[in-house]
């Protein structure tokens, strides 16, 4: 590795039709070794001409809106739960698409509904049967006979979606004002994958400039259920599930490929529908399977007919991303040659570092170049701030850069709108140059991980690393806790339930970390059930691992305590079942390893409250109103720690750095490579005697960095700055 710094190469730039000397110029600025187009741009003949590789940007799904508009039948569809109607007298009317937004849907009714549909009274929770009921398509109302008065009725339909979604969002956020609405043609129907190959195929010949054929993504949306805009204008989001896949003909070929039959019950689930967040059914990983195998079988097709081209395929991983799980046992298979991932955090960056089997792996930062951002808040506008917000978003994932590396990285959208802004342009030039020297440092090897290795545990598993229902969501407890372990330098990786039940802990792990609310995929819910999870994880932590709990941890009400797994935390909550047993008295001990560099209370957002202890062994660290907030215990060789509750930031991505050597067992070596300053963070590489200190901090900063032996180097930071020092 050389010691020059690199200022050009590995970033991708958003160039624009009628803005072509901008372009270039900021091409050279910094340092931009390829150019792309974006959704609702074009690059002229004078950009494509130039001597940049040329990503180009297609949605095969909503790429050819002339056969959508021929071949509605064929559009994409999903199921959606009619607002519940109390029935007042003998029957009742309910119109199918009050509440959502009737340019997003159209009710089907090309597919008997007796057949797919269903309705449900949902005080009793019993299906109504079809006699019952009858369907009226001129008016889009289901009527129901002989209901019961009082009782909640709901519809589970089918709808077509009639405007693609991202193209939805850019649309309105944008004002494309009379521009023709796309829609959505699913590949599940034989003519819909001829349509997209033959447009695929002439879209190739017609871009000979070509290099990457970035996929945005390929064929299923994240699940987006827009509402009435006068009433609620999102109405459902979940950027992991897999609503959108639905329609009869995929339900038909999933009963030839598993022997039985979906309902519509299955993917609406009491209003639930198919959320990230509640642990799957059996059957819902048998949907996601067949899709999952569909979606890279017929992808490769498509990838294939890129490759004889002469070009590479990239997929963007945010849009039309489902069905193609990175982690996934089949994500190779599509044989990607890129994935690129828009980032805003740490744990986003490391679940694009990770995967395997893609060559190339790319980070979209943020803001992205519209005038507003995701939340509708001003960027690009009057009222935005973009060079602060790229500053914050790239300290953020600059964390994660330290511990794993990444290829490229890139920026979307307008890039006109930079004009007004020379301080943004400032600020990418800035981060470009420390992604290249990060980068640099990797090349020559990876950097000191700590002599330690945490799994985290929940019901997706590997499957869904780092990856959960789109991008930070504050106060979900494994967005939080994750988020700090992003940056901390410990090896990480996940495991579900279903693996524990099969093997065992795996070799080599120290400690297992289980947080989020009771009931949900990140605590476990029912699989807290199975003797075989809880002997499991009893037995390892007996003979010496480490186990921590955070929010809800093992909860589920089945035995005689909430938390299965009391016997290990030495805590439990109170939920209204012990009300009558005398808890113990609470005793705080605020001189533990884990507080040290700590002053004051911790920020745990919202926290669960009404835990108690049920021994004096355990060791309460910090309270509240008699409930404990962390707690450390002992069972046989092994210890387990408690927090009540989990917010990142620099004091408790702290706190947790210093409860993974306890519950490990390894207090005597957390020094090595770590801060004094809780809001600096730094990477020892090895192999090139290189040392990187950062800091997150929008003031300036002076932390001490502890080498290998334990001698301190202080060092100074200005407002989110990185400083390299030679160590040989």
């Amino acid at each position: 590795m050389t010691d020059k710094p690199k200022t050009k190469g590995d970033f991708t730039l958003p160039g624009e039709a009628g803005y072509e000397d901008m372009t270039l110029e900021l091409a050279e600025r910094w340092g931009a070794d390829a150019i792309r187009d974006s959704d609702g741009t074009v690059l002229s003949d004078k950009i494509v001409e130039a001597d940049y590789p040329i990503y180009s940007t297609i949605c095969l799904v909503r790429a050819d809106n002339e056969w959508a508009k021929a071949n509605r039948d064929k559009l994409q569809q999903n199921y959606l739960m009619s607002d519940p109607v109390v029935a007042e007298k003998e029957h009742i009317d309910i119109d199918l698409l009050k509440g959502f937004f009737r340019e997003q849907f159209e009710i089907n009714a090309n597919d008997d509904p007796k057949t797919w549909w269903q309705v449900f009274d949902r005080t009793t929770a019993e299906e109504v049967t079809k006699d019952q009921w009858t369907f009226d398509k001129d008016s889009g109302a289901v009527t129901v006979q002989n209901v019961k008065k009082w009782h909640k009725y709901t519809v589970n339909f089918l709808a077509y979606r009639i405007w693609e979604g991202i193209s939805m969002y850019n649309h309105i956020t944008n004002d494309w004002g009379d521009r023709e609405h796309q829609m959505p043609i699913d590949p599940i129907y034989p003519e819909a994958q001829q349509a997209m190959l033959n447009y695929l195929k002439k879209w190739l010949d017609e871009h000979p400039r070509t290099k990457i054929v970035r996929f945005t993504s390929l064929f299923y949306n994240f699940a987006w259920f827009w509402g009435d805009p006068a009433i609620q204008k999102f109405r459902y989001a979940d950027w992991g599930s897999y609503e959108m896949t639905v329609s009869p003909m995929a339900m038909r070929l999933f009963s030839r490929a598993k022997g039985y039959e979906m309902t519509s019950e299955d993917f609406v689930n009491n209003g639930a529908y198919c959320s990230s967040h509640n642990v799957p059914s059996g059957r819902l990983w048998d949907w996601m399977d067949f899709m999952n195998e569909f979606v890279v079988r017929f992808g490769r097709q498509c990838i294939d007919m890129i490759h004889d081209a002469g070009k590479l395929a990239y997929m963007f991983y945010d849009d039309h991303w489902v069905g193609t799980e990175p982690w996934g046992r089949r994500y190779r298979d599509l044989n990607f040659d890129g994935l690129i991932k828009c980032v805003f955090n740490a744990f986003e960056a490391r679940l694009c570092a990770g995967v395997q089997g893609v060559r190339t792996k790319e980070l979209r930062l943020h803001p992205y170049l519209f005038p507003t951002g995701l939340k509708g808040e001003p960027t690009f506008m009057e009222g935005g701030n973009p060079a602060l917000d790229a500053k914050r978003f790239w300290v953020n994932i600059r964390r994660g850069l330290l511990r794993m590396p990444i290829d490229r990285i890139g920026l979307g959208g307008y890039l006109h709108l930079v004009r007004d802004f020379p301080d943004f342009v400032d600020a990418i030039e800035h981060i470009t140059n420390e992604f290249r020297t990060l980068k640099q440092f990797h090349a020559g090897g990876a950097p000191y991980t700590a002599p330690l290795k945490a799994v985290v545990l929940t019901a997706w598993g590997k499957w869904r690393s780092w990856d959960y229902v789109g991008h930070f969501i504050p106060g979900v407890e494994i967005y939080e806790v994750t988020e700090s372990l992003a940056g901390l330098p410990v090896d990480v990786s996940f495991i579900s339930f279903q693996d524990i039940q099969k093997h065992g802990i795996p070799d080599g792990v120290d400690i297992i970390i289980n947080a989020g609310k009771a009931g949900s995929v990140w605590s476990g819910g029912e699989h807290w059930k199975d003797a075989r999870v809880i002997e499991a994880i009893t037995g390892w932590v007996a003979q010496g691992g480490g186990f921590i709990g955070i929010g809800e941890p093992s909860a589920v009400r089945h035995s005689s305590q909430y938390f299965q797994l009391a016997h290990l935390l030495g805590v439990d909550r109170e939920i209204g079942l012990t009300l009558s047993h005398v808890k113990l008295p609470v005793t705080v001990s605020s001189t533990h390893f884990i507080l040290k560099d700590f002053d004051g209370e911790p920020d745990f957002g919202k926290e669960i409250d009404n835990v108690y202890v049920l021994g004096s062994d355990t060791e309460v660290l910090t309270e509240k109103e008699g409930s404990p907030r962390i707690t450390v215990n002992s069972f046989g060789k092994g210890k387990t720690i408690y927090m009540s509750g989990f917010k990142f930031s620099p004091e408790n991505t702290r706190l947790l750095h210093r409860s993974l050597f306890t519950a490990a067992g390894k207090e005597p070596e957390y020094r090595a490579w770590t801060c004094s300053n809780i809001r600096t963070d730094c990477a020892f590489y090895p192999r090139i005697k290189k040392l990187v200190v950062i800091s997150s901090s929008d003031t300036a900063e002076t932390t001490d960095v502890f080498d290998a032996a334990g001698k301190s180097i202080r060092i100074h930071l200005e407002p989110h700055g990185i400083k390299i020092m030679d160590m040989s």
